[in-house]
């Protein structure tokens, strides 16, 4: 593709262009201090929360991740404070849930981020945010199959 001074905001490669930097904002954390988690830290406890008792490896499965990346997470996030392993096989891996801090932290970063969009979206109306949301759903159900697992990652 061809980069001739402005930027057209129509057709593929303009949403094309616009997911790359939505996901940049979001891969490279856009943290305004360390009591807010990464993005990674944050799709990795709201799974554990809404799949209390789960195990690395069906995160890994899910997320597409290599298991060593998961197996970093789970320690550091234990060693943070906001996930406890249950003892059990190793072979089997541990089950893993939130302990109180990590749903007290998981919950003020999310009202943080809610908080972002509801300020990005202040100048918005009620038809164009409906809108927004309407064809980002239609876009993501678009992609289900191709995804494996969870819908709220």
């Amino acid at each position: 593709m061809q980069h001739t001074g402005a930027k057209s905001l129509i057709g593929p490669p303009a949403v094309h262009d616009e997911l790359v930097h939505l996901t940049r904002q979001l891969m490279t954390g856009d943290r305004q201090s360390d009591d807010q988690p990464s993005i990674a830290q944050h799709s990795f406890l709201s799974f554990i929360g809404r799949n209390d008792g789960c195990r690395a490896t069906e995160i890994s499965d899910v997320f597409g991740v290599n298991r060593s990346t998961i197996s970093r997470q789970v320690r550091g996030c234990i060693d943070a404070g906001w996930v406890f392993a249950d003892p059990g096989p190793v072979r089997q891996g541990n089950p893993l849930h939130l302990t109180d801090a990590g749903r007290t932290y998981l919950d003020a970063a999310d009202a943080r981020r809610l908080d972002q969009v509801t300020s990005r979206l202040q100048d918005w109306s009620e038809s164009e945010i409906a809108e927004f949301a309407r064809a980002l759903h239609r876009f993501r159900i678009s992609t289900e199959s191709q995804t494996n697992g969870d819908e709220n990652l």
